[in-house]
């Protein structure tokens, strides 16, 4: 029982973190996603399945749990948003060793976004 309780705990500290991540640069939304996914998975079938068909979310981690991949407007859509906010953090940002570690990170998700295997959208 407490497991169940640790996986729950873990899968709302996900989410708050993945939503967090839609407008911090420094925070992937996805991978804190997907992990809710495979906590709730472990840990309440009932928050699994809320996840999967969330507004929001739940396309996303059916594509991932059915291929392991994500559709390419997904990949867009996080590449501009990805590139904006970090465009608008490097300009905040004073230190330049502070703007080196933002680049490396922007240059390590884009990578790790393009490595994924594309899902095609259905027409």
């Amino acid at each position: 029982m407490a497991v169940r309780y640790l996986y729950l705990t873990m899968g709302w500290l996900a989410i708050a973190l993945g939503v967090l991540g839609v407008a911090l640069p420094v925070l992937p939304t996805t991978p804190f996603i997907l992990l809710a996914a495979w906590c709730f998975a472990k840990g309440s079938p009932r928050c699994h399945q809320w996840l999967r068909n969330n507004r929001y979310f739940g396309q996303m981690v059916q594509d991932w749990e059915r291929q392991k991949g994500l559709r390419r407007r997904y990949r867009r859509r996080a590449v501009v948003m990805m590139l904006i906010t970090f465009s608008i953090s490097l300009m905040i940002v004073p230190k330049i060793w502070l703007k080196v570690m933002l680049v490396a990170i922007m240059v390590s998700v884009l990578i790790y976004l393009y490595r994924l295997p594309v899902i095609e959208d259905e027409q």
